[in-house]
């Protein structure tokens, strides 16, 4: 079990460029009754500093100090932990603890004790230190092993400066323990790579005796491991690959008879216009509810523009209230057209939907056939006086236009302008979609 405390925070020791050399981000202040270390590997730092400490009024000022925020970010390095502690004074001081690194013969010591047992290396690697392993070598300090060194004048051992530095180190190494075997001398990965080695190695070693001896290690002892997974159950291939029927999937839901609404939007400081997100929902419920019942999305194949004058034409038509003045704005200006522009595409597609925009959009020449009959018809309907150009036949204040789907579409302006809007209903004869113009 680990020392950690809850919801302290974590460093990610990845991908550092130097294994040898740790910096870590400014403490945050901690409450008054909250303790420095949890850990007993904490506590052992925090006991050899204050076992050291000649004046314990300097110990409480330096606990005040990191209580309050007031060490800058700490790097540690082999023998040394260093940070800037803010004081009395604008400028802070650079506060040095030191502590002896471990030679050779000590880490070999170390090592072996932590290889010899898979246990001590799965407690490192969840970040806790068996005291077992941590006696083996003297890696936790003992009074009299931390030297301070502060840039204050202050001569005291240590002074208020170093202490804080110190009680701030205890919450690191609650945190990640592994920062002991740095300040003793040597970084995490070269640390983790040498316990793979020895381990792999005494593994070996394990089986070669096993083997010499005529017996069958088993998979703990081939593995050098404690509580190695069970061998998995095979499967053979042409089992696996075998062909299956598969039982059939159950009926689909029934589609409800008209789509759903959605719920009321409330006004809230920062968030998305209601009425927008209304309409957005209604059309997202109509379109997936078409597409449930028809087999087929019903505005795919739109353009951008051709989806915001559909999206416009689900409005009422009858007044143009504040809701909707301000829809046809935002639709407008996200086509790159304006409002005048959107209501009279608008007038067409009410007057016959895709079809009928495009009317409004394009001019063509019409074969010969329907066109050339319709100015005699109207003319024999007393609707003389209708001048042709292209697919359109206008009087001063009248047109009809020939879609490419055979339908005349109405469509009227004041007498002297250049203004036609959609007005009728299209009809494949010209005289029907002229009386329906007119209202006869």
């Amino acid at each position: 079990m680990t020392g950690r405390r809850p919801g302290a925070p974590r460093w990610d020791s990845r991908h550092r460029p130097d294994d040898r050399r740790r910096t870590f981000p400014q403490l945050a202040p901690r409450s008054g009754d909250e303790s420095f270390a949890a850990s007993w590997w904490g506590n052992a730092w925090v006991d050899a500093l204050e076992d050291t400490a000649l004046d314990p009024a300097r110990l409480a000022r330096g606990r005040a100090y990191a209580g309050r925020g007031q060490v800058d970010a700490i790097t540690v390095t082999p023998g040394r932990v260093t940070a800037y502690v803010h004081g009395s004074r604008p400028r802070p001081y650079r506060a040095d603890i030191r502590l002896r690194t471990l030679g050779d013969e000590d880490w070999d010591r170390l090592l072996d004790a932590a290889a010899a047992r898979p246990d001590h290396i799965a407690a490192l690697l969840d970040k806790d230190v068996p005291h077992a392993l941590a006696n083996a070598a003297d890696l936790l300090p003992a009074p009299g092993d931390l030297i301070p060194d502060c840039s204050c004048p202050d001569d005291g051992f240590p002074c208020k400066h170093t202490a804080a530095l110190c009680y701030q180190t205890a919450r690191i190494l609650d945190e990640d323990p592994l920062v002991l075997f740095l300040m003793r001398g040597r970084g995490e990965q070269e640390i983790l790579a040498e316990l793979a080695r020895r381990n792999a190695t005494r593994s070996a070693a394990e089986r070669a005796a096993a083997a010499r001896s005529g017996r069958t290690a088993s998979g703990a002892e081939a593995l050098g491991t404690v509580g190695a997974p069970p061998a998995l159950a095979a499967v053979p291939a042409r089992e696996a690959l075998a062909p299956r029927t598969l039982p059939p999937l159950p009926p689909p839901l029934p589609v409800p008879q008209h789509p759903g609404r959605p719920p009321v939007y409330p006004q809230a400081p920062g968030a998305p216009d209601p009425l927008a997100l209304d309409l957005l929902a209604t059309e997202a419920a109509a379109r997936a509810h078409t597409t449930l019942t028809t087999g087929r999305d019903p505005i795919a194949g739109l353009t951008p523009w051709q989806d915001a004058v559909r999206l416009a034409a689900a409005h009422p038509g009858s007044g143009l209230t504040a809701s909707t003045r301000a829809l046809y704005t935002v639709l407008a200006r996200a086509s790159g057209r304006t409002p005048t522009d959107l209501a009279r595409a608008v007038a067409a597609w009410r007057q016959g939907g895709l079809a009928g925009l495009a009317v409004l959009e394009e001019e063509w020449d019409p074969p010969a056939g329907p066109f050339d009959r319709a100015r005699p018809a109207l003319a024999a309907a007393e609707f003389p006086g209708f001048r042709p150009r292209r697919n359109r036949l206008s009087t001063a204040s009248l047109q009809l236009r020939l879609g490419r789907d055979g339908l005349w579409y109405g469509y009227e302006s004041d007498p002297g302008r250049d203004d036609w809007w959609p007005r009728g209903t299209p009809d494949a004869d010209p005289v029907g979609a002229l009386a329906a113009l007119l209202g006869r």
